[in-house]
């Protein structure tokens, strides 16, 4: 019997801890939705004071998406609500033409501060660079004001003037800058050749990137009698403010064999994602230098990231933006839609971009432009060769000779103007040339 009661007790002991452990966490959930429904009752309370007791007549649509704003802009920068307006707006961007000055922009310690001008806008037009911060429209500050109202305060429309009021680091005092407002047509990709390299110049990532990145570097090894008379390719992703993650995805793949490209992790590690290369490489094994600085973010930095993990890209430029956060875009009733950040980029090794960026292999900084210096007095004397001097020997070249000096000579000296004009552009060609003359030393993936 004793043997019974001891059992008894125990078991009793027992359920009493186990009521306890089920009870506690339901408890607490109990307490939570409590509190949530208290807080809900307090937005009303106070949306129904605002409405009976503001000094002027308010709109209670306008009152709602400012308070669903809010919620959303207080999570990070890059998280907010889209208005019918805004969500139609988006959709047009990303499909390569909208209207405005063309630049992107994030919010940092209230100010905003300019990602990077847009190649062949307004803002570029105007000299507006990468770091800028933006603080007053028009002369109204943009202290205060959501990242959505500052970016409204600086939309209206094309061919209407805008003064915006700019700090730029190096400056002691804040300048304006006045923009003609216009309709921007972006062309994702250009390209060119310089010297023996052919030149991608990738400014943003929409629906046009990659179709526009194959045909044009298909174009240009033709223009130059196939992939054996050129030295690599040079992918300049500067100022690049990102875009479509798919056409990130595509771009990286298009130079990469197999392998990662990038992953996505959110809160539940169910929820990732990695996207992975498909054979095949537009380049065919060809050097490949990628030039990056603080304006380049988001899908940017995915291909900066990508390539350079997989040892296909010597990456030369300064460090990059560090937006490495995903955006999913939810469309909601009424038109509208929430931009949400749901996840984080990491590139192939493990890296996360956010907040860290890309870190160059080569460190190039670009040197800033000088002011055009004041006329000497005194022009500087020519400079002489043998050919200068009286009764020189006859070269005894023949006339094709000849004109390949001559050729080579103007090479040069374009390749000179190509530094004055563009450091870093410049230096990734002589890298280039560097390694094709190497040999066909392949840089594969890992």
């Amino acid at each position: 019997m004793k043997k019974l009661m001891m059992a008894a007790t125990g078991g009793a002991v027992l359920g009493l801890m186990v009521t306890s452990q089920v009870a506690g966490p339901l408890l607490a959930q109990d307490q939570r939705s409590s509190s949530v429904y208290e807080q809900l009752d307090l937005f009303g309370d106070i949306f129904e004071r605002i409405r009976a007791g503001y000094v002027e007549e308010v709109d209670d649509r306008a009152l709602i998406e400012a308070a669903i704003n809010g919620m959303l802009t207080s999570l990070d920068p890059h998280s907010s609500y889209l208005s019918a307006e805004a969500a139609a707006a988006m959709r047009v961007q990303t499909s390569g033409e909208f209207g405005g000055l063309g630049i992107e922009v994030t919010q940092e310690e209230g100010w905003v501060k300019v990602v990077s001008p847009m190649d062949g806008t307004p803002a570029d037009a105007a000299g507006i660079m990468s770091g800028d911060y933006i603080t007053a429209v028009d002369g109204e500050s943009v202290m205060g004001l959501t990242l959505d109202d500052a970016v409204n305060l600086m939309r209206g429309p094309v061919g209407s003037e805008i003064v915006v009021t700019v700090v730029r680091e190096g400056e002691v005092e804040p300048f304006d800058v006045s923009i003609v407002r216009d309709t921007i047509r972006l062309t994702a990709v250009r390209t060119r050749t310089e010297g023996n390299a052919v030149v991608l110049r990738v400014s943003t990532f929409n629906e046009q990137t990659f179709p526009n990145l194959r045909d044009g570097m298909a174009e240009q090894i033709e223009a130059a009698g196939g992939l054996d008379n050129i030295d690599g390719i040079v992918l300049d992703m500067r100022n690049n403010p990102g875009g479509l993650l798919n056409q990130a995805i595509m771009v990286s793949d298009a130079f990469l064999d197999a392998g990662e490209i990038t992953s996505t992790r959110g809160r539940d590690p169910a929820d990732g994602e990695r996207f992975n290369a498909t054979p095949g490489d537009l380049a065919e094994g060809k050097p490949i230098v990628v030039l990056i600085n603080g304006g380049s973010a988001s899908a940017s930095e995915i291909v900066a990231g990508a390539l350079q993990d997989h040892r296909r890209a010597i990456v030369i430029g300064t460090n990059s933006f560090g937006k490495g956060s995903v955006q999913t875009v939810v469309p909601l009733r009424g038109d509208g839609a929430m931009r949400l950040t749901t996840s984080r980029y990491y590139t192939p090794s493990g890296r996360s971009i956010q907040a860290l960026g890309i870190s160059p292999d080569i460190i190039v900084e670009q040197p800033r432009r000088q002011a055009p210096a004041e006329e000497e007095d005194e022009t500087p004397p020519l400079a002489r060769s043998e050919a200068d001097l009286r009764g020189a020997l006859n070269s005894g070249l023949s006339e094709d000779e000849t004109r390949q000096i001559e050729e080579d000579r103007a090479r040069a000296e374009a390749a000179a103007q190509l530094r004055e004009d563009d450091y870093q552009l410049a230096y990734a060609i002589d890298i280039l040339k560097g390694l094709n003359a190497l040999g066909p030393t392949r840089m594969t993936g890992n």
